[in-house]
């Protein structure tokens, strides 16, 4: 079997059985397909699943080391997401295929900084959504209902966006499918709720059965795209940071919870972490923001 249908398989594999979300999806396939490229020179012709099992770590290590020259160079993040990627792929061939290399295990990729979350600031989530509301017609209704749920119930933006019009009326809990499918409950607030059938009661659009809740403005889904340019429209007319993105809200859910006396394991769940270490990144940012207060108010400070 090719290389080529090989990646197929594994791609189909992630969007169909893993449940991979769509932009993880189309960065495995670009990674591990300029892998496939890169080895197609280095090894002097198409790689055939003989030369994947007897890749030596000098050869992975050439790749990355490739992936770091030129205009299109790799940052140290980026790098680790290649080298993740890769080592998804040869998961797969192992287990389906039987194609085994434990050697490339060897290779490392660069330590990473662990980046704080950059959340939305209480009066920035309230300027995001009073703004939003004041846009015209329903897009506006819209927008706002959009905004306020993310803010509200942690939400990613696809799995906001992937709710349809049988999901409304809201519930006062969500059952939400997050990635590689893992299920959760979360609480939906009544302002939420109350957003969103405001803004239903002025789409022109029915929001009924399995089409999607959140429209664009000509009746098809609203896209990831169109909810980020959204986001970047508010901030540049509000004065926020450019950190002021739809996850940013998913952010500043977490974090403000947690200033609010909110448990960090309820958080976890909330959010639908598989390790507690992710969620505890938020508990970095209020003591970050505890300290900078302290500074600017203690008398020997």
């Amino acid at each position: 079997m090719s290389t080529a249908a090989l990646l197929s398989q594994w791609i189909a594999h992630l969007r169909e059985e893993r449940r991979f979300a769509a932009n993880s999806v189309d960065a495995y396939q670009r990674d591990v397909s300029a892998f496939l490229h890169f080895l197609s020179g280095h090894l002097g012709g198409g790689p055939a699943l003989a030369d994947l099992a007897q890749l030596e770590p000098r050869d992975l290590r050439a790749y990355l080391a490739y992936r770091r020259q030129g205009e299109g160079a790799l940052s140290d993040r980026s790098i680790s997401r290649a080298l993740a990627a890769i080592r998804s792929f040869y998961r797969y061939l192992e287990r389906r295929h039987g194609v085994s290399n434990p050697r490339l295990g060897l290779v490392r990729g660069p330590r990473l900084k662990r980046l704080l979350p950059r959340p939305v600031s209480e009066d920035g989530a309230r300027a995001l959504i009073a703004d939003a509301a004041a846009g015209e017609s329903w897009i506006g209704a819209r927008d706002a209902a959009l905004i306020t749920l993310i803010y509200a119930a942690g939400l990613r933006i696809s799995e906001a966006l992937s709710l349809t019009g049988a999901d409304r009326p809201l519930a006062s809990s969500l059952r939400i499918a997050g990635k590689s499918g893992k299920e959760r409950m979360v609480p939906v607030l009544e302002a939420a709720r109350a957003a969103v059938e405001t803004y239903a009661a002025q789409c022109p659009f029915a929001l009924t059965g399995e089409a999607p809740l959140f429209r664009a403005a000509r009746g098809g889904a609203m896209s990831p795209r169109m909810a980020q340019a959204l986001m970047q429209t508010l901030r540049e007319r509000l004065g926020l940071p450019a950190s002021t993105t739809p996850h940013a809200l998913r952010h500043a859910f977490a974090t403000h919870l947690l200033a609010n006396g909110g448990d960090l394991r309820a958080i976890q769940e909330l959010l639908g972490h598989e390790s507690l270490s992710t969620t505890q990144g938020y508990a970095s940012v209020e003591a970050k923001k505890i300290l900078q207060l302290y500074r600017r108010a203690h008398p020997r400070a």
